[in-house]
């Protein structure tokens, strides 16, 4: 005997797949140590303009992104930078750019407090990168997808803007463990 499933039964399973598909599709996954981790946000695009967003930098002024139109930028965004791998993250950006930082706007992004960022550029002599902080209510990471629901830190980026404030390269790594691909951004940017 045959057996009849109702229609409105696989209408509310299809609902459901495509819901979740909807859900998932955009937003990039990543996780710490194999365990996967919820990022909040509207998530950013290539081709998109980047968000218009104010955060302070270390010496608590604050910046506003639009205000880095008309030059090349590499967004580099670190969940902390006293952790190893985001402080080579930082260094790689200020001391392996291959000569960028002459042409190029350099940029770190956490959700560290300003003094912190600005002691760690002091002890590491670091002066070619702009340190800006999202400490103060994630606005960054919630504008840019990039803010980590279970921790409130932001997730490991790399955003290459053009010149008109349009983001031409963008790598969330997936693992908060490992490094984005400098060099790739680094080649990218160069050629703008």
């Amino acid at each position: 005997m045959k057996r009849i499933i109702p229609i409105g039964f696989i209408s509310l399973t299809l609902f459901l797949i495509l819901s979740l598909l909807a859900h998932a599709g955009g937003k990039a996954q990543v996780s710490l140590h194999g365990k996967p981790l919820t990022l909040l946000g509207t998530a950013l695009q290539e081709g998109q303009p980047f968000p218009a967003i104010t955060i302070p930098d270390s010496g608590l002024q604050m910046t506003d992104l639009r205000s880095f139109r008309g030059k090349v930028t590499i967004i580099s965004i670190v969940p902390s930078i006293d952790t190893k791998v985001c402080e080579k993250q930082t260094h790689i950006l200020s001391e392996e750019n291959g000569g960028l930082d002459k042409t190029v706007r350099l940029v770190t992004v956490s959700r560290d407090l300003p003094f912190a960022q600005k002691r760690f550029a002091e002890e590491a002599k670091i002066h070619n990168v702009l340190f800006l902080s999202d400490y103060r209510d994630g606005g960054f990471g919630t504008s840019t997808g990039l803010m980590i629901q279970e921790n409130r830190l932001l997730a490991r980026a790399l955003v290459v803007v053009d010149k008109e404030g349009v983001i031409r390269y963008l790598e969330i790594v997936p693992d908060l463990g490992q490094l984005p691909d400098m060099k790739k951004a680094f080649q990218l940017a160069g050629s703008l």
